[in-house]
């Protein structure tokens, strides 16, 4: 305790590359990372350019917990989500498949995916509509859903159905209206593609009648093909818009209408007004805008428009199809007024917001940061003040916690949020180049002096590195270690590599219950058959939050970490018969030995990688399989999606 006591009354954390606490601070390492950036103390980019990045069409954008969450067209089987806490930033985030599907009656043609959080009896989750269809052609292109775990955009998710999988329908839309929940698509109506209406008893369930509300009746809307569809809600002020894409996609003249819903009952025609001119139009080089979304700025003051459009009016309704962004206003009669699209390349500001200050807590994998040198940990309370303190009492301090929630940024870099939704700093407030040795937990600012590189050490280990200074993490009056306290094999040494200090080397702790998924099918590691006992196969399975599902990552030994069964904390993840092969089999067993430990790396995509301590081969998926039931074994590292993982909070 008297250990406790002393660390608890450091007032702050130090970062230095393994020198004594009152070494100066390194400017060159400083001046480099002002460069890298190009922005002062800093400060990352507050413009972006449109298009964002191309090959996106029909995008879906939400603003949640301190990131963007964005989906587009994929054409495969599979939908994938980008996350940045940036606009501009989508255009490098790691696209990650939070669902894939191999069942030929639902797999293919994956079109127009759409997130929406949704209350429930058991509390908010997201629900995710997308259209797909059969192997073997566009013709029975239907609605989907799957429904999230928890309250985290990137899931795992759990099939729940189709609301109508016997028609052609896509372009799903949820309208929540005096309590109840409506269902909104598009379907065709001889040679009209026309806009529907039905009541939904659940997130995926029509019931009752089904009213077509919109279709096709002016000029400008018959542009190739007579099309209205991807209808679009936009409330603000008590009134209710419906935006919606018009004319045929594969023409230049693809663009937006307005109906406004002035009745009571959204299942009657007479309860919309059509607007006889469209509100959005090809423009200023974009060719054939629509298909939209709308969203807020971070800090909730403006609107924003998300769409896709083309760059020449030859390009159809393909892969040419690019993500672009713009804010909008409002006209004085209460209208949407969404000007003309914003020429491609021009500078636009960022949402409002981005660039802080913003106290939000994200959506990331619980850590404890615990040091090498003496097993405490880094800790914070409400105020932002840092201190360290041994692991297992923090919790119970009153306005403390030892939980961080590490988040990734997109440019090779990572977050850590504490549950005030303060983040870790280098240097006093805006990055105050004379305090960099100083750490705080502040406000989200958009700058470099809070993120944080995770960089793998020997045996497990990781230094965190500041992208701001590149200065390695280390508190205050550290002692190392004696040299009996760190002693280990040879064989777990590589030669020609330097060993740290352990006052700079940490351990990036997995807290609570965690699902595992594979960012190539967006599967959880699951254990076969829910049979708990040694031997059981590890495959992959679609989420159903059961007992093989749930993981716990716990630490062995150095900085390895045992991958336990949470029904059975004595049974571990493990290589068949220990072997060191390729392609040996992943299987439960005792815990204990190497062959049961794994290294748990951080990689500069956001991703994970799990290596065997033994082997030092890496957890891979069989053919990079989507279907469930598909095997794990072990195998040389390749890079592939289906080597690398994410860990998702379950508690």
């Amino acid at each position: 305790m008297k250990k406790l006591l002393s660390l608890l009354l450091l007032p702050t954390l130090l970062l230095g590359c393994g020198k004594e606490p009152d070494a100066p601070t390194e400017k060159s390492a400083v001046s480099t990372a002002q460069s890298a950036s190009g922005q002062t103390a800093g400060q990352l980019a507050n413009t972006f350019t449109n298009p964002i990045f191309p090959n996106s069409a029909d995008p879906w954008l939400e603003y949640f917990d301190g990131n963007y969450y964005l989906t587009t067209t994929t054409w495969t089987s599979q939908l994938v989500m980008r996350k940045s806490p940036t606009l501009g930033g989508l255009a490098t985030a790691t696209p990650i498949n939070v669902w894939s599907e191999s069942d030929l009656g639902r797999c293919c043609n994956f079109w127009a995916f759409e997130f929406h959080r949704l209350n429930t009896p058991n509390g908010y989750r997201w629900y995710l509509m997308y259209t797909s269809g059969v192997a073997e052609n566009l013709d029975r292109q239907h609605l989907s859903v799957i429904e999230s775990q928890g309250d985290d955009p990137l899931g795992p998710y759990t099939y729940k159905g189709s609301p109508m999988p016997d028609l052609w329908n896509i372009d799903g839309n949820y309208l929540e209206h005096n309590g109840q929940l409506y269902l909104l698509w598009s379907q065709w109506v001889g040679d009209e593609q026309t806009i529907w209406i039905s009541k939904m008893s659940n997130p995926w369930t029509v019931e009752g009648e089904r009213v077509l509300i919109v279709r096709p009746q002016y000029e400008w809307e018959f542009s190739g093909r007579k099309v209205n569809e991807g209808p679009e809600i936009l409330k603000r002020n008590g009134k209710t818009f419906m935006v919606y894409s018009a004319s045929y996609c594969n023409t230049p003249d693809y663009k937006l209408g307005l109906i406004e819903l002035v009745g009571d009952d959204p299942l009657k025609v007479d309860s919309w007004h059509k607007f006889d001119k469209p509100v959005f139009s090809k423009g200023n080089g974009v060719y054939g805008p629509g298909h939209n979304g709308f969203f807020k700025s971070p800090d909730g003051t403006e609107d924003w428009l998300i769409y896709h459009g083309n760059a020449s009016e030859l390009e159809g309704c393909s892969s040419t199809r690019s993500v672009r962004a713009q804010k909008f206003t409002w006209n004085d009669d209460g209208t949407p007024n969404f000007g003309e699209p914003v020429a491609a390349g021009t500078p636009v500001a960022s949402p409002s917001g981005e660039n802080g200050p913003l106290i939000t807590t994200v959506q990331g994998t619980p850590v404890s940061l615990v040091s090498k040198a003496d097993n405490s940990c880094v800790v914070s309370d409400n105020n932002g003040s840092i201190s360290v303190a041994a692991c297992e009492d923090t919790n119970a301090g009153e306005n403390t916690a030892v939980t961080w929630s590490l988040d990734y940024t997109t440019n090779g870099n990572y977050r850590l949020v504490n549950s005030s939704g303060l983040f870790l700093t280098a240097g006093a407030a805006q990055c105050d180049l004379d305090k960099t040795g100083e750490l705080a937990a502040l406000p989200w600012h958009n700058q470099l002096c809070q993120q944080w590189q995770v960089k793998p050490h020997l045996l497990g280990w990781v230094t965190l590195v500041n992208a701001q200074t590149q200065e390695e993490l280390r508190f205050a009056n550290c002692q190392e270690p004696k040299p009996k306290e760190v002693a280990k094999s040879v064989d777990d040494i590589p030669q020609f590599v330097t060993e740290k200090a352990a006052c700079v080397q940490w351990r990036l702790q997995p807290e609570h219950e965690l699902a595992i998924t594979s960012i190539q099918s967006g599967r959880a590691i699951s254990i076969a058959a829910n049979s708990i006992v040694p031997g059981s196969n590890i495959e992959q399975r679609e989420w159903q939050n059961s007992v093989g599902q749930r993981w716990n990552i716990t630490a062995a030994n150095e900085g390895y970490f045992y991958i336990q069964s949470s029904a059975n904390t004595q049974l571990c993840m493990a290589v068949a018969g220990k072997s060191i092969v390729p392609g040996s089999n992943v299987e439960l067993a005792q815990c204990g030995e190497d062959y049961t430990q794994w290294q748990v790396e951080f990689l500069a995509d956001g991703t994970v990688k799990l290596a065997n301590r033994k082997s030092a081969l890496v957890l891979d998926l069989a053919h990079g399989a989507i279907a469930d039931h598909a095997n794990f074994a072990q195998a040389q590292w390749l890079n592939s999606d289906g080597q690398r993982f994410q860990l998702k909070s379950i508690h």
